[in-house]
């Protein structure tokens, strides 16, 4: 059955016209009335609706009943990236919401070679934002990971508020000792670096604000795979 984000809230049974990103869906896969869908609004309930009125401008449907869905992570999980280069930024955030993640801190840091600000940054959060709610789409996800605006690390970690007994925080780095274990908290941040790794001076600046280094193993992972390997485990811890 198709399955479409709408960002407006949907809050009562009852006929609506859809918002233009899903009405502009359901045109291209042609749908007819009494046709089925699955509509969320990022809330958490799935609405199953069907087609009333197909047009030009507009697509109405019916918001038939709500369902609750767990298909969340048992823990809500930030992943802080430092941005790798080339497509592999897309493929990270797409893989990142299929997998669960709850929101996704884009990172510049010394040995970065995707460097974004200003309205470029801006139009790049847009997108994978985009790319995001996408997955959601497909995966069944109903509430969409939420990428935040793209920050230099330093700032970024000057910014976070003193750890809490809610949070653990862990940074990826492949010259930790302590292999990723277990942990209680219902929330965590993981921190992982660019293509050439975090410098020791960034490394420091993180296990001052509380992020404890683990190691995924002895092989070497990518800047794009090693969050996902973190969000893989934790799916199924």
């Amino acid at each position: 059955m198709p399955r479409f984000f709408v960002d407006t809230p949907l809050l009562a049974s009852g006929e609506i016209a859809l918002p233009s990103g899903a009405a502009r869906h359901v045109q291209v896969l042609r749908l007819q009335p009494g046709d089925a869908l699955t509509l969320f609004d990022g809330s958490g309930p799935e609405w199953q609706a069907e087609v009333t009125a197909m047009g030009r401008s507009e697509v109405r449907v019916r918001l038939l009943a709500a369902a609750q869905p767990q298909r969340e992570l048992a823990r809500a999980v930030t992943l802080a990236v430092v941005m790798p280069a080339n497509d592999r930024m897309d493929f990270l955030v797409e893989k990142a919401s299929e997998l669960g993640a709850a929101a996704l801190q884009p990172l510049v840091a010394e040995r970065s070679v995707l460097r974004l600000a200003g309205e470029r940054a801006d139009k790049k959060r847009a997108h994978w934002q985009g790319v995001a709610v996408a997955a959601a789409e497909q995966s069944g996800r109903t509430v969409p990971m939420r990428v935040e605006p793209v920050m230099a690390l330093g700032a970024w970690l000057a910014a976070l508020p003193e750890p809490s007994g809610d949070e653990w925080r862990g940074l990826l780095s492949p010259r930790a000792a302590a292999p990723i274990a277990p942990f209680a908290q219902p929330q965590a941040i993981f921190l992982s670096g660019p293509e050439g790794g975090l410098s020791d001076t960034e490394e420091d600046a993180a296990r001052t604000r509380g992020f404890a280094p683990v190691t995924l193993g002895p092989r070497i992972l990518r800047a794009d795979t090693a969050p996902l390997a973190v969000l893989s485990w934790l799916a199924l811890a």
